[in-house]
């Protein structure tokens, strides 16, 4: 049996439903705790370089998967892999995992915590 994907564009995106985010900004589409699941969350992360004109490190507090609708970020993983992002670009994420962000071009990534 195929597989069939169902996916939203950028033009579906609604900047007037961004919220303020620990950099950037994000747009839900399910929050922690929707459908009685308080470690399932996903939405769209808006960031540009002058929200975050240097690198910056972030260790993951979930497992996080994600994937670039627009723009362009590179994420190092300490003692590992470096991931070169572009739209249509994905990666996912263990919980725990040490990594350091760049922010190149104004980006908007959906994303999945578990």
């Amino acid at each position: 049996m195929p597989l069939t994907l169902a996916f939203t564009t950028s033009s579906a995106l609604d900047a007037n439903k961004n919220e303020p985010f620990e950099l950037g900004s994000v747009q839900w589409i399910r929050r922690f705790g929707d459908g009685e699941r308080p470690a399932l969350a996903c939405g769209y992360w808006h960031v540009t370089p002058a929200e975050a004109p240097e690198p910056f490190d972030l260790v993951m507090e979930a497992d996080e998967t994600i994937s670039i609708v627009q723009g362009h970020l590179t994420i190092e993983v300490e003692g590992g892999d470096v991931y070169d992002l572009l739209p249509g670009g994905a990666a996912s994420f263990n919980r725990g995992a040490r990594t350091r962000w760049t922010v190149l071009e104004p980006t908007i990534e959906f994303f999945v915590y578990s």
